[in-house]
């Protein structure tokens, strides 16, 4: 009788907390899944409570938990931050979101001032100025420990064993030298987070104690892990992961990239004992957010599905920029606001509905084009994944828009996946990347349709809407 071995996932997302199981055969075989509350007490800030994250975790590992599981993964939202106690346990403020702006100050007259050694701009995205925040605004008694939010479960699931992160969460710090994967003791003065709140920095793949006996042998953010979980593991691969905002990575190898066309350098993943593998990033703010902004806010859908049932087969002139807390990758402008410009008396729901696709997968595009800028590497084909993908139409479109392929896996939430593929090799459930990607299997993939003055003009009436987006500010 062969005695079958499971992998164990923890994927925590910006508004749910997933555990998963899965087989050798690289199928998830059971799940749980708790969503937290989404906390704004103030205009362009977000926070979660990490205590209910916490729980929630704790839920999802009880719901599915069984006796043969012989590794655990983590996986999380990369740039949030929490500060704790160590005696207590207790967090001295709530999380704070990587959707967060109250940090933007950090950029000052030169967002690039720190590109050449952490891969990142200086603004409102990293972990660490959202660290020294909290520390500067928050009392906390006896020793504090901070991290993002694979340390802080980390931290609580080993019962206060192991106070570490990994590389790649590390490397979306603004703390970290993207070389050497250190702490740079400079930086971190300059930004004000101490080293001795920090944790231990390791690699991906590699030891992190153990859950109720179970060691945990992957870590790893969460879009790094969705590249895992589809396979890219050579240079050149990419994919897009369409969830609460749009995250677009492409392996540059063991060298890092650093971008002049408004991408993120980072670490993609790192095995013990071998050299890290880097990735260059473009991370867009609202993807699917903007779906549940026009189901909650302005009530037109009642469901993700009805969008895509309504969507008309143009937009009416209608056109949306999200800019909810700014621009994301690759245009950088946290003084961006969302609007809805081309009203006219015809204008109606379908052409909204219709808009918002066009605006996630115009987004889209702009990322690919910085890529290709950078790197030299042109797309044959975009991999995809995240909930948004089960909207046949916006793949159809974002083939149309990009002028290239686009491919759909059977699973198509990867970043679970991806937790649990690095967790089982190197816990030797898998042997290789090789018979990794021997067990994934695509859906469907959309060719372009498209002639390309359509996108020239789509693109263009896009741009002229980005325009009216700019310079807007809350007052206070």
């Amino acid at each position: 009788m062969v005695l079958k071995r499971y992998v164990a996932a923890i994927d925590q997302g910006t508004t749910s907390t997933r555990c998963v199981i899965v087989d050798a055969a690289g199928q998830v075989v059971s799940s749980a899944q708790y969503e937290h509350r989404q906390i704004m007490p103030r205009q362009g800030w977000v926070e979660h409570d990490p205590r209910e994250i916490l729980e929630n975790t704790r839920r999802a590992i009880a719901a599915v938990s069984r006796e043969d599981i012989v590794a655990w993964g983590i996986t999380n939202q990369q740039e949030t931050a929490v500060v704790w106690e160590k005696a207590t346990g207790r967090p001295i403020h709530n999380a704070i979101v990587w959707q967060d702006t109250r940090t933007s100050s950090i950029a000052g007259d030169d967002a690039r001032r720190w590109m050449s050694r952490t891969g990142l701009l200086a603004n409102s995205y990293p972990a660490g100025p959202k660290i020294a925040w909290i520390l500067e605004h928050a009392d906390g008694e006896g020793e504090l420990l901070a991290g993002t939010m694979d340390t802080w479960l980390l931290w609580n699931l080993t019962d206060g064993n192991v106070h570490a992160t990994d590389v790649t969460n590390a490397s979306r710090t603004l703390l970290m030298d993207l070389r050497t994967c250190q702490w740079d003791e400079e930086l971190c003065e300059e930004i004000g987070v101490p080293l001795s709140v920090l944790p231990e920095i390791r690699p991906s793949l590699g030891d992190f104690g153990t859950i109720d006996g179970v060691p945990v042998t992957g870590l790893l953010g969460d879009q790094q892990a969705a590249m895992l979980g589809q396979g890219c593991f050579e240079v050149g691969d990419a994919k897009n992961t369409y969830g609460t905002g749009l995250f677009m990575l492409l392996n540059v190898g063991e060298e890092p990239q650093f971008s002049e066309h408004g991408l993120l350098s980072t670490v993609l993943y790192q095995r013990a004992g071998e050299k890290p593998v880097y990735a260059l990033e473009g991370s867009v703010a609202v993807g699917g957010s903007l779906v549940q902004w026009l189901r909650d806010q302005l009530g037109i859908i009642r469901s993700a599905r009805e969008l895509e049932e309504i969507a008309a087969e143009d937009n009416g002139g209608v056109v949306i920029v999200p800019a909810f807390s700014g621009l994301f990758a690759p245009r950088w402008r946290p003084d961006a606001r969302g609007v809805i410009v081309g009203l006219t008396p015809t204008a109606d729901r379908t052409h909204i509905a219709r808009a918002a696709l066009e605006a996630t997968a115009l987004q889209a595009r702009e990322v690919v084009e910085a890529m290709v800028a950078d790197s030299g590497i042109e797309l044959s084909s975009l991999r995809v994944d995240g909930g948004m993908t089960a909207n046949d139409t916006l793949m159809q479109l974002q083939a149309d828009v990009l002028g290239c392929e686009v491919v759909r896996p059977v699973n198509i939430e990867t970043t679970a996946l991806g937790a649990a593929f690095a967790a089982g090799l190197h816990a030797g459930v898998w042997s290789s990347p090789a018979e990794i990607r021997s067990l994934l299997h695509e859906d469907r993939r959309w060719s372009p349709r498209w002639p390309e003055a359509r996108r020239r003009a789509l693109v263009e009436q896009w741009n002229r809407a980005v325009e009216r987006s700019l310079g807007w500010t809350w007052q206070d």
